[in-house]
C-alpha cells in the first residue's frame, strides 16, 4: 500500500458485506480510509498510525469455537476504536462483557431511543432515529468501563460508549443509507472523536500523485492499454500528466466496440489531450478466434488471450518500455483480499488485472489503487475528461462479446451495435442516463415470429437491462416511465433490419448478474 501523510481511518474487517461502505462513508468526510483484514498485525497498525479504527459486521457468530478475533492488545494502543455490528459484540467478549443470541432478532429498520445527552457518538442525533439492523447475536451485558447511551426496542444495549478509553460500539449499521442519521455517527467518530484532518481530496490526490508517479518512473517509459471507459482514461491523463511523452497508450479495437466508440476515443486522447496513441485495428483477428464459440467462459478466455498477443505486439513496437498502467481500483484490490489475510476465493476476473505473460517483465503502475469509482469519476473532471467519458456507464473488457449471446458474428455485433445506440440515446433523451449505473442490451441466441409491414418475419431477439446500484456488489433493475422503453423499442423494431422483438430484463443482482454473461 502506497504510504502518504494523510490521516488514515482503518477499517478492520470482519469478513462483511458493507466494509466497503464504511470506508466510503469515511472518505466523504474527506479522511482517508484503508480497509484492512483482521489478522493485521499489532506491528502494522502501529507502523500505520491510524487516527481510528472501526471495526466492521461480519457473517460469524462471536460465540462460535472460531469466531474471528483481533489481536486483543488493539485495545491498549490508545487509539479511538468503534465497533459496528459484529464489531461491538467482539469488543464486548474481549472486554469482559456478554454476548448471547436472544429469541427476537432484530433485521430491518429500528428506532433508536432513550439516547443519552452525554453521548459523544450520537452528538446531534434526534431522538427515535432510524437505524438499520441486521444481527442474530446481541449484547446482554456491557463490557467493564461501558456505559449504555441508546436503545432500541429489542436491542436493549444498542449503544455502548466508554469516554476514558475511547471505544464505542454500535448494534446496527450506521453506514447505509436506511441509517438516516448514520452520517453523522460517523462524523462524530472520525471528526471530533479521532480528530482525523479534513485533508483527503482529489486536488491532493492528483499533487502527491504526480510527485510519486515522477518519481517512481524517473526516465523510463511507461504503456498504457486505453479502453475508453473511465478508468483506464483517468489513468492515462494523470500519468500524461506527470510524464508527459514517456507515456503511450495503446488503444486495440477488437470488434466489440460500442457505436462510434474508436473514433472517440480517437478524438479525445490523440488530437485533444496530445498523447501518443497507437490504434490496433485487430476486429477480424479476434472474430477469427471467436468463430463458432458460444461459452460465456471460453468467450471472455479467447478474447483475453487475443488480446494479449495483439497488446505485446504494439508494446514490442513502442520499445524499452519498463512500465505498464492499469486501471485497478480499490474495490478490485480489495475482492483480491479475504478477510482472513490469507487465500480468497475469486469473486470475478477483472479485465485490467494481471493476466499478461509474464516474458512482458514489465512492472505495474497502479495510480488509482487507493480510489472508489465515485472518486474516480471526480478524478476525471479535475484532469479535464468530457463528460461523456468521465460519466460513462461501466462497459466489459470483452465489450458487446459477452452482450452477443451465443455465436459472436460481424453481423450479430452490428445489429447489437445498432440496439445498444438507439437505447443509450433514448436514455439519455429522457434525461434519465445519471440515474443509472449501468444499461446494456443484449442479442439472444433466438429467433421469433413477428409482422413488420404485413409481412411476417423471423428475426432476432434483444433485451435490454438497466441497474441502479451503488457498487455494483448488489443492484436493482431500473424502473423506466413506459413510454421511455415503448420509444426504444419502436425504434429498435423499425431501425433495426434483425430485430422484432424487444424484452427487458426484471431480474436484480443477485440471483442474476449485471451482464448475461
Amino acid at each position: 500500500m502506497i504510504q502518504h501523510t494523510h490521516d488514515t481511518i482503518l477499517v478492520v474487517d470482519f469478513g462483511a458485506q458493507y466494509s466497503q461502505l464504511i470506508a466510503r462513508r469515511i472518505r466523504e468526510q474527506h479522511v482517508y480510509s484503508r480497509i484492512v483484514p483482521y489478522t493485521i498485525s499489532l506491528d502494522e497498525i502501529k507502523a500505520i498510525g491510524p487516527k481510528g479504527i472501526i471495526f466492521s459486521g461480519g457473517p460469524a457468530s462471536v460465540t462460535a469455537k472460531d469466531a474471528p478475533h483481533p489481536d486483543k492488545r488493539i485495545f491498549a494502543l490508545g487509539i479511538p476504536i468503534l465497533g459496528i455490528c459484529y464489531g461491538l459484540q467482539i469488543i464486548s467478549v474481549l472486554n469482559k462483557g456478554a454476548v448471547m443470541r436472544p429469541d427476537r432478532r432484530e433485521y430491518g429498520f429500528a428506532h433508536l431511543t432513550h439516547i443519552d445527552p452525554s453521548s459523544e457518538l450520537l452528538k446531534g442525533m434526534p431522538d427515535a432515529s432510524q437505524v438499520w439492523m441486521s444481527h442474530g447475536d446481541s449484547v446482554v451485558h456491557a463490557p467493564e468501563g461501558f456505559i449504555c447511551t441508546a436503545s432500541t426496542e429489542n436491542c436493549p444495549l444498542a449503544v455502548v460508549e466508554n469516554h476514558e478509553k475511547n471505544i464505542y460500539g454500535v448494534q446496527f449499521h450506521p453506514e447505509v443509507v436506511h441509517s438516516t442519521e448514520g452520517y453523522m455517527i460517523i462524523s462524530n467518530f472520525v471528526l471530533d472523536i479521532c480528530k482525523a484532518n479534513t485533508d483527503w481530496n482529489v486536488g491532493s490526490f492528483i499533487e502527491s500523485e504526480i510527485e510519486r508517479i515522477k518519481s517512481i518512473v524517473g526516465n523510463k517509459k511507461v504503456l498504457c492499454g486505453l479502453s475508453g471507459g473511465v478508468d483506464s482514461s483517468v489513468v492515462a491523463a494523470l500519468i500524461h500528466k506527470a510524464i508527459g511523452n514517456q507515456l503511450t497508450c495503446v488503444f486495440v479495437n477488437n470488434g466489440m466496440l460500442r457505436k462510434g466508440e474508436a473514433d472517440l476515443v480517437i478524438k479525445i486522447f490523440r488530437d485533444t489531450f496530445k498523447i501518443p496513441l497507437r490504434f490496433a485495428d485487430a476486429e477480424q483477428h479476434f472474430l477469427d478466434a471467436l468463430k463458432g464459440i458460444t461459452d460465456p467462459e471460453l468467450k471472455r478466455k479467447t478474447i483475453g488471450k487475443v488480446f494479449i498477443d495483439v497488446f505485446e505486439h504494439e508494446a514490442n513496437e513502442v520499445k524499452d518500455v519498463t512500465f505498464l498502467a492499469q486501471g485497478t481500483l480499490y474495490p478490485d484490490v480489495i475482492e483480491s483480499i479475504s478477510p482472513s489475510g490469507g487465500p480468497s476465493a475469486t469473486i470475478k476476473s477483472h479485465h485490467n488485472v494481471g493476466g499478461l505473460p509474464e516474458t512482458m517483465n514489465f512492472k505495474l503502475l497502479e495510480p488509482l489503487r487507493e480510489l472508489f469509482k465515485d472518486e474516480v469519476r471526480e478524478l476525471g473532471k479535475e484532469l479535464g475528461l468530457p463528460d461523456e467519458i468521465v460519466y460513462r456507464h461501466p462497459f466489459p473488457g470483452p465489450g458487446l462479446g459477452v452482450r452477443c449471446v451465443g455465436e459472436i458474428t460481424k453481423e450479430r455485433l452490428d445489429t447489437l451495435r445498432e440496439v445498444d445506440a438507439i437505447f443509450i440515446d433514448e436514455i439519455k433523451k429522457a434525461g434519465l442516463y445519471g440515474e443509472i449505473w449501468q444499461a446494456l442490451a443484449c442479442l439472444l441466441p433466438v429467433k421469433s415470429v413477428g409482422v413488420q409491414g404485413d409481412e411476417r418475419t423471423y428475426r432476432e431477439v434483444c433485451s435490454l437491462r438497466a441497474v441502479t446500484s451503488e457498487d455494483a456488489m448488489t443492484a436493482d433493475w431500473f424502473r423506466f416511465p413506459p413510454e421511455v422503453l415503448q420509444r426504444a423499442a419502436s425504434r429498435i423494431c423499425n431501425e433495426v433490419a434483425g430485430v422484432n422483438r424487444v424484452l427487458y430484463d426484471i431480474t436484480s443482482k443477485p440471483p442474476g448478474t449485471i451482464e448475461w454473461e
